[in-house]
């Protein structure tokens, strides 16, 4: 529209933004009433419309509906728009949903709000997607406004999210990415091993699970960086685990062991083919024999 047009309360385009804030404010309450799914698809293809900038009005797409989904943690209706909706659902939202246009925030948020049954939907929806576009999906950089530039990895590791985390990496998130600032998810676990002051047992659980899933080691500038402040690394992670982080010895035959394991199984059927072999708890990762409290 032209710059210098004058909107007033009588004027069309005012009264139609008005009634699109109302209607938009309406489908967004019927998500956070967890209405039945079919009144919703309703009112998403009927009846609701969204004021985009520029003057563009427009209807929810699957994946707008998807992160109203994800907010208020409305299960049924996640399942359905990822079922009948696969690719849309997790395409990337329009402005008025996302700053970021390059990105998709579903995962991202979904590991925020520690949403973890659509988290893992969401997952297996993605192994249908291509393996290159599966890995770069999981893995990408999270909007710098409102993530940090941070991946899902890193942002289950900042909160402590364990089953987030034990759900990413087996469906092939890598331990290894970096975020915008160059810093891994062990990286990101160390820091707060180091500025901690109160429990540390979350910390601990991502940081086991993590591991598991790092048959390459640790990289030598993590390693670099535990061996410039030895004593206080010792202290805080024990001998054991200081020595085999910093590469002075091998990992235990259980790491091992389970590291084996872990990559042995298909990503699309996780956790459920590990919870089918019989294996006592006590050699079950740590994120799925000790359920944290929500």
């Amino acid at each position: 529209m032209p710059g210098n047009t004058q909107w007033t309360p009588r004027s069309p385009e005012y009264q139609s933004q008005k009634q699109c804030k109302k209607t938009s404010f309406a489908f967004y309450q019927a998500v956070r009433d967890l209405l039945p799914v079919w009144v919703l698809e309703d009112m998403r293809l009927m009846e609701v419309l969204h004021w985009e900038e520029g003057g563009v009005v427009s209807s929810y797409s699957p994946s707008e509906a998807l992160l109203y989904a994800l907010v208020h943690d409305h299960q049924p209706y996640a399942h359905y728009l990822l079922n009948h909706f696969p690719k849309d659902a997790l395409a990337v939202p329009s402005k008025s949903f996302s700053c970021c246009q390059s990105r998709a925030p579903h995962l991202t948020m979904a590991v925020r709000y520690n949403r973890l049954q659509i988290l893992k939907e969401i997952l297996h929806t993605l192994q249908t997607y291509p393996c290159e576009i599966r890995t770069v999906y999981i893995n990408q950089q999270g909007c710098q406004r409102v993530e940090g530039g941070k991946t899902p990895i890193h942002l289950a590791c900042e909160l402590q999210r364990v089953d987030c985390l034990t759900l990413l990496l087996g469906h092939g998130a890598s331990p290894y990415i970096k975020d915008c600032s160059g810093k891994t998810p062990l990286d990101c676990l160390l820091q707060l091993i180091q500025d901690s002051t109160q429990d540390m047992c979350l910390i601990r659980l991502c940081l086991d699970s993590l591991l598991l899933y790092m048959p390459r080691g640790v990289p030598l500038s993590t390693r670099q960086r535990l061996q410039e402040e030895c004593t206080a690394w010792q202290e805080v992670l024990g001998m054991d685990l200081y020595r085999w982080l910093t590469g002075n010895s091998p990992p235990t035959l259980f790491t091992v062991s389970m590291q084996t394991l872990l990559r042995a199984l298909p990503a699309d059927r996780f956790p459920e083919a590990l919870e089918e072999i019989s294996l006592p708890d006590f050699l079950r990762p740590l994120a799925l024999q000790k359920r944290v409290p929500k």
